[in-house]
């Protein structure tokens, strides 16, 4: 953490993003910023929002004269003197405290500035767009509505209808500006651990024994439960089904007993078990996905399908690789391939993997290609299916001393799996980073290095669901 505080009062449409993960990190920003450097996968949305950016700048150049300001007093001028396009404009209103920097101003037919952003996203009802574009109406202070170059080549509009968002985001703004201490919020695993400030926050969150830190415990629920007496950890761990009510998130005598035992495993590192699992019989494939989400058409681009078989060591990885997505449907077949030599060799098969991403992506690549009527597809997917979500038996049947149970949560952990992965730095948004490093390097050894860095990461995973299946069975005996 910085020691400087923050003079800027005037609110920025840039705060929208912040504000809507978590109204500390909003004034923390304003107050005592941390200092910190984007992470990989952060820099390549980066990147490729510019490139965006400069795409829709080269369309625009193509048809109009486009000027680029440089102050708030020359975006002014050129707005006066009726410039076709500005490009990075600057809008103040001091009187009420908004300040924005759009991509463009675009001059309409009546004279006045309609604002436009370019944006990866594939939607323009996103909370944080609204607010932005919304803002930006109301320093230009016309009805025109704003434009948003959308990352799958739509262009969409925004008008009245997001005022009432603005409204809602420039009060708790205002009224947040305002504290003199930092606001009370509690603990989110998906939001707090990518957030600059997780170090900061968590001793805080620690030392009061915050409820939420649990796993399945909303911060709402956490609230609820304080107003009735149960405000820590440890309370909570003491406490029966029959003394807790029922409030926001936490209804019903099942979940109130898993938040108990929750607790009690946070605290004791114990694991609890609810049920015996059920694990299928036959020979297990164990099967993992790597895909793109940031192609140019954003339809999402598996570049690795990889399967770890018997008798289960490194040299048993197989996999189906395509470098880009124009090979995507000869992946997708090369798959189906695989999963036919499977199924003739092994009877029966179970095709293991964690999470639900592999099922959702095998049906989603059915409908891209209309196989869905395809005798492997149906397969996969139909009531007889060898797929199995090991996901589920370890929600429905463990509680675990972690905070997320996420393959590499419960992998890693000294006192469970115990399964390292050889580069502690790997991951799904990783793996995504280095793929795109892959489809830029022109140097082919290069190249090479890269997808054998991510075929690594992969067989990593299937070899980590397989330690969990191992561990598992040692677990249910």
């Amino acid at each position: 953490m910085t020691a400087n505080h923050s003079t800027q009062t005037l609110i920025k449409p840039s705060d929208a993003a912040a504000w809507i993960a978590c109204i500390r990190r909003v004034w923390l920003d304003k107050h005592q910023p941390a200092v910190y450097e984007p992470d990989a996968f952060n820099q390549l949305l980066s990147d490729l929002g510019l490139a965006h950016e400069a795409a829709i700048l080269a369309r625009l150049e193509s048809q109009y004269p486009v000027t680029q300001a440089i102050s708030f007093d020359h975006t002014q001028d050129l707005m006066k003197q009726g410039a076709p396009v500005i490009y990075q404009g600057r809008l103040v209103d001091k009187q009420h405290g908004l300040v924005g920097y759009p991509d463009f101003l675009i001059r309409h037919e009546s004279g006045e500035y309609q604002p436009a952003d370019a944006k990866l996203s594939l939607s323009e009802n996103k909370k944080a767009i609204q607010i932005q574009l919304g803002i930006y109406r109301r320093l230009l202070r016309n009805e025109l509505p704003a434009m948003v170059f959308l990352g799958d080549g739509r262009t969409a509009t925004l008008g009245d209808e997001v005022d009432p968002v603005v409204d809602e985001f420039i009060t708790g703004m205002r009224a947040l500006l305002g504290l003199p201490q930092q606001p009370t919020v509690r603990y989110s695993h998906s939001k707090c651990r990518i957030c600059p400030y997780d170090a900061y926050c968590r001793l805080d969150f620690e030392t009061k024994e915050d409820i939420s830190l649990l796993y399945g415990v909303h911060g709402k629920a956490a609230e609820h439960l304080a107003e009735v007496g149960i405000s820590t950890i440890s309370q909570l761990a003491v406490s029966t089904v029959e003394s807790i009510p029922d409030v926001p998130y936490l209804k019903g005598n099942k979940r109130k007993h898993r938040a108990i035992l929750q607790a009690g495993s946070f605290l004791s590192g114990k694991v609890f078990q609810l049920n015996k699992a059920i694990l299928p019989d036959g020979t297990w494939i164990h099967f993992d996905i790597e895909d793109n989400p940031l192609t140019p058409n954003r339809e999402r681009h598996v570049y690795l399908w990889g399967f770890l078989v018997p008798t289960y060591t490194r040299e048993n990885f197989h996999y189906v690789w395509t470098d880009d997505e124009a090979s995507d449907y000869k992946g997708w077949l090369g798959f189906l391939q695989k999963i036919e030599e499977y199924r003739a060799r092994y009877s029966p098969l179970v095709l293991a993997h964690y999470s639900n991403h592999e099922k959702a992506t095998i049906r989603k690549y059915a409908e891209r290609y209309a196989m869905e009527n395809h005798t492997t597809v149906t397969w996969l997917l139909g009531a007889n299916s060898p797929l199995f979500d090991m996901q589920n038996p370890v929600l429905d049947c463990l509680v675990l001393p972690l905070q997320g149970y996420g393959l590499k949560d419960i992998c890693k952990h000294p006192d469970l799996v115990n399964f390292q992965w050889e580069n502690e730095e790997s991951g799904s948004q990783w793996s995504v980073v280095q793929f795109n490093r892959f489809r830029l390097e022109t140097d082919l050894a290069e190249k090479e290095k890269l997808k054998a860095e991510i075929l690594r990461y992969n067989r990593d995973d299937v070899i980590a669901t397989r330690r969990l299946e191992v561990w598992m069975r040692k677990l249910f005996l």
